[in-house]
């Protein structure tokens, strides 16, 4: 971000109003992953249904941590705007909007794979667009919450104290450590197979953890190099891409523009164009299914 780009986000959300946004998405994220964390009913007791496919799921435990989340939200600042994964869009009348994914890896939740977290981004319009000033993602089984402020750098809370986070220096695609995810439909995971297919021999491995915002984190804090997905969602990445930005690095979609609902890619500034140029002909776009 340019020192003039940031110069009129802040004229349009000042640094009081982002102090009050950041302890509010830090206290919705902790309260949210304190009910994740020790109020998971019995795996025989936890409902689950299905969204846009069987493997698609949502547990009660989404919905009820989606409602702490938006509850400490409309307490605080009712006038805000809500996107979240559960509930739907919420209209406000503030220049404010909360973008929230109450449980991000809920496949990997539902089978006690201690990758999920909860993510939490608050954005403002600016220029026509909306753009995340606050992202916080809390990941209590992990032991960690990663977060960022526009323009304050990005940092990890863990066991060990206060972080604060660079991307990773690998600029050789050949060496680096990537990611990427699935998404649910039986035929586009079998075009994100044939891209995998042709990543695997270019790079030194591939990682596939099942919840992106953690996966973006890592790329953050320097445990990956890369990442790409497609078809990921706003609040999988809403909170997540300005902790990768405030890093050091930067997300994009394939031409180069804002990460979008065709493919998220993350990287350092050396290392995107080789990863682009791959990803451009492993076909990672598909026939579009």
């Amino acid at each position: 971000m340019t020192t003039a780009h940031l110069e009129h986000v802040l004229d349009i959300v000042d640094e009081a109003t982002l102090d009050a946004l950041e302890s509010l998405a830090h206290q919705a994220a902790a309260a949210a992953g304190e009910l994740l964390l020790h109020e998971r009913p019995a795996d025989n007791e936890l409902q689950v249904a299905t969204k846009t496919t069987p493997s698609d799921v949502v547990t009660e435990m989404d919905e009820a941590a989606e409602a702490v989340i938006t509850s400490l939200i409309r307490t605080f600042r009712p006038d805000d705007a809500i996107v979240g994964e559960e509930g739907g869009t919420t209209a406000g009348l503030s220049p404010v909007r909360w973008v929230i994914d109450p449980l991000d890896g809920t496949v990997n939740y539902l089978y006690r794979i201690p990758c999920w977290a909860v993510s939490i981004a608050a954005q403002v319009l600016v220029d026509g667009q909306w753009q995340s000033v606050v992202g916080v993602v809390h990941s209590p089984a992990l032991r960690s919450t990663w977060h960022a402020r526009v323009g304050s750098g990005a940092f990890l809370d863990d066991a060990d104290g206060r972080e604060r986070l660079h991307v990773s220096g690998q600029t050789q695609l050949s060496q680096a450590l990537l990611a990427t995810g699935f998404g649910y439909d039986a035929a586009r995971r079998a075009e994100q197979g044939r891209t995998l297919a042709h990543m695997a021999p270019r790079c030194r491995d591939i990682r596939r953890a099942g919840a992106a915002a953690v996966d973006l984190c890592w790329v953050a804090d320097g445990r990956l190099d890369g990442y790409w997905e497609r078809g990921i969602k706003l609040w999988d990445h809403a909170a997540a891409a300005l902790i990768v930005s405030e890093a050091g690095g930067i997300v994009t979609d394939l031409a180069g523009g804002p990460p979008g609902p065709d493919v998220v890619i993350a990287a350092n500034s050396g290392l995107w164009p080789d990863l682009v140029a791959e990803l451009k002909v492993g076909d990672v776009l598909g026939s579009g299914v």
